[in-house]
């Protein structure tokens, strides 16, 4: 039985613009051409639906009227629950055909895995005896256990080979409000084959205690009672919001861009300009979070396989929160929605799935003169893009940051509840103890940034800069002196990089063919938080699958086919895929169109102080102007002007 789309009409978008997101209607129409050739059944779902982004050149031949359109293409990715099938669709909306269609082989990893498939997890493994047999062992009621599959991973072993594969864990939930990750039933694991539907194998390693002490953090008697200490803060903006919003465009302090969204990346910043004596000058085209993986430094038999890719394995942007005012957001607030395609190819809507808003950010710049007798003071602001999505245990939140001064910063916000072990004692290196007898292993967040740059277009090129350490000698007899050097990174096969605190190492991105006053190309540097890469072993599963992670920088020249920093479809991946292989082309990366893939993110060694509940942990990167603007951009900012009135004088 078909799922019925063939009354859909098709939209009636011709002269919309290249990026703009995919309407309900899209989607919809896209459901109902995949029908119409055959390859929408009963047991097909959606895996993905995405705008498939045209090339730069024909967006800049639109916009600048040398094209009437541009052809909207949708990348759908579908999977044959029957059989485990994935195939990689290109449809042509504009035309009503089906451009290209490949069936994914195994070397080429699966489909990401769907809602509907966790959702057979919990009646494959209770039909299992072995699994009744070990839960009762540990004294624990089956009906009690609640499930959480995980992607495998890819370990190379014969049985799996060709099979759509989960591997699951087991927690205890004594009531429904019961915060079932404070009782970890630990030392057992099932993987289950998804399409045959059934458990292949149950490691049952060891029977630990279950950890009795409650989680509930909302439970009255267990957090306490609430302090009554904190007086209200109310933030106001009399006159409104200082940006301006025009569909998906936003105008605000000299910066305009559009906002995207995609279920895979989740929010996307696309056309970042900043305008500079009346002229919009580009910065960067397209910024996302293109991957993450989170792998987990516990080698015990049911746990060393924990490594998750939360993009590009679980579309970690279907579970986008919906913002709520004075919770997630405050002040005068402008939210966007999000709409998706469902498992079925129906549209969805996430409503406020994007959050914007103003916020003072402490002092721009300040000086008190002695001699001239003048005293200024100036207010930073930033405006600040978000959404947060929730993965299992974890919730994230992702912020763009725009400033006064042309500066731009992402950062991520981690927060919920750790996914915890048994504690297996205080010789047990791999894990801390976060509760009596509870475990938290560590492991780490690496995130990998796209940035597909544009700085005063598209003839960029990185250079490497760090701290020169200087000798006495005779050009610097006190040893004083301070320098620096620079090279260029001038092709792929040299565009891997690590950053070094010790040096202070940061990177240019300078457009040679725009030199400013001073005879120097224009650039924004970007700025790394120095923190580890990857820590497994580079021989390990993980380091093959996600090779971003062994280095901080990777730099490619521009390909709109290369998205995905793990490529197209890590799950069940064998490795070698994503930015690694996309430098192996090594093409040059001076004067040309360019993109950064950033690492970063922590290392996270849990505390007891993360339990119950988890307190924010940012990680973030920074871009900065260097040489972008001819003096500071923000010497028109106005003094503050509010209720508390800030006083300036000048010497007469």
């Amino acid at each position: 039985m078909a799922i019925a789309h063939t009354t859909v009409d098709a939209p009636r978008r011709a002269h919309v613009h290249p990026l703009e997101n995919l309407s309900a209607e899209e989607i919809e129409w896209t459901s109902s051409i995949l029908e119409r050739h055959g390859l929408v059944t009963e047991s097909v779902r959606f895996v993905y639906v995405g705008l498939d982004e045209p090339h730069k050149r024909e967006v800049f031949a639109f916009e600048a009227g040398d094209a009437e359109r541009v052809d909207r293409r949708v990348r759908v990715v579908l999977l044959d629950l029957a059989t485990g099938a994935g195939t990689d669709i290109v449809v042509n909306l504009t035309a009503a055909t089906v451009e290209s269609q490949a069936v994914l082989s195994p070397d080429e990893g699966q489909a990401a895995i769907l809602d509907e498939e966790f959702g057979l997890i919990d009646p494959i493994v209770r039909a299992d005896a072995g699994w009744q047999e070990a839960i009762r062992a540990r004294g624990a009621d089956p009906d009690k256990v609640v499930f959480v599959p995980l992607s495998a991973g890819e370990y190379g072993y014969e049985e799996e080979n060709g099979r759509r594969i989960v591997r699951t864990l087991f927690f205890l939930q004594e009531y429904p409000e019961d915060s079932c990750w404070a009782h970890p039933v630990d030392g057992l694991c099932a993987y289950v084959d998804l399409t045959a539907g059934r458990v292949i194998e149950l490691v049952d390693e060891a029977r630990y205690p279950i950890p009795a002490e409650t989680g509930d953090y909302l439970d009255p008697e267990y957090r306490g009672p609430e302090r009554t200490t904190l007086k209200a803060i109310d933030i106001s903006q009399p006159d409104g919001p200082s940006f301006e919003v025009d569909g998906e465009i936003v105008s605000w302090q000299n910066w305009r861009f559009r906002v995207g969204f995609d279920p895979r990346e989740g929010l996307i910043l696309r056309q970042l300009s900043f305008a500079d004596g009346g002229v919009d000058r580009s910065i960067i085209y397209r910024a996302s979070i293109a991957e993450m993986v989170v792998p987990y430094g516990d080698p015990s038999p049911v746990r060393f396989w924990q490594n998750y890719f939360d993009t590009g394995e679980y579309m970690f942007a279907r579970y986008t929160n919906s913002l709520e005012l004075g919770c997630d957001c405050v002040g005068e607030i402008h939210y966007f929605d999000a709409v998706l395609a469902d498992e079925r190819g129906g549209a969805r809507t996430i409503k406020n799935a994007i959050c914007m808003h103003e916020e003072d950010t402490g002092i721009l710049w300040k000086h008190t003169d002695p001699f001239s007798g003048t005293s200024e003071t100036r207010r930073q602001r930033r405006l600040v893009i978000s959404f947060f999505t929730t993965v299992g245990n974890y919730d994230y939140g992702f912020y763009w940051y725009l400033y006064l001064d042309g500066t731009i910063e992402c950062e991520a916000k981690l927060s919920g509840i750790l996914f915890t072990s048994a504690f297996r004692g205080k010789d047990y290196p791999y894990a801390s103890e976060v509760a009596p007898g509870l475990g938290a292993p560590f492991h780490q967040h690496l995130f990998s940034a796209r940035l597909d740059m544009a700085v005063d277009g598209t003839d960029n090129t990185v250079q490497e800069l760090q701290v020169k350490r200087l000798p006495i000698g005779p050009d610097n007899p006190a040893g004083n002196a301070i320098s620096y050097e620079k090279s260029p990174i001038v092709r792929e096969s040299d565009a891997a990089r690590n950053a070094d605190a010790s040096v202070g190492r940061v990177w240019h991105i300078t457009n040679p063919t725009h030199l400013n006053r001073y005879g120097e190309p224009t650039s924004y540097v970007l700025i790394p938080e120095e923190t580890p890469s990857l820590l497994a072993d580079p021989a390990s599963s993980v380091a093959a699958r996600a090779p971003f992670t062994t280095k901080q920088l990777w730099v490619t020249q521009y390909d709109p086919r290369e998205r995905y920093t793990a490529g197209d479809h890590p799950n069940r991946h064998p490795g070698g895929a994503g930015v690694t292989a996309y430098q192996k082309a090594d093409r040059t990366l001076e004067n040309t169109d360019i993109v950064l893939w950033h690492t970063f993110g922590p290392t996270h060694f849990p505390r007891p102080e993360d339990w119950p509940v988890m307190p924010v942990d940012p990680a973030k990167f920074t871009l900065k102007p260097f040489g972008f603007f001819e003096r500071n951009p923000t010497l028109d900012v106005p003094r503050a002007t509010s209720s508390a009135h800030c006083e300036h004088h000048r010497a007469r």
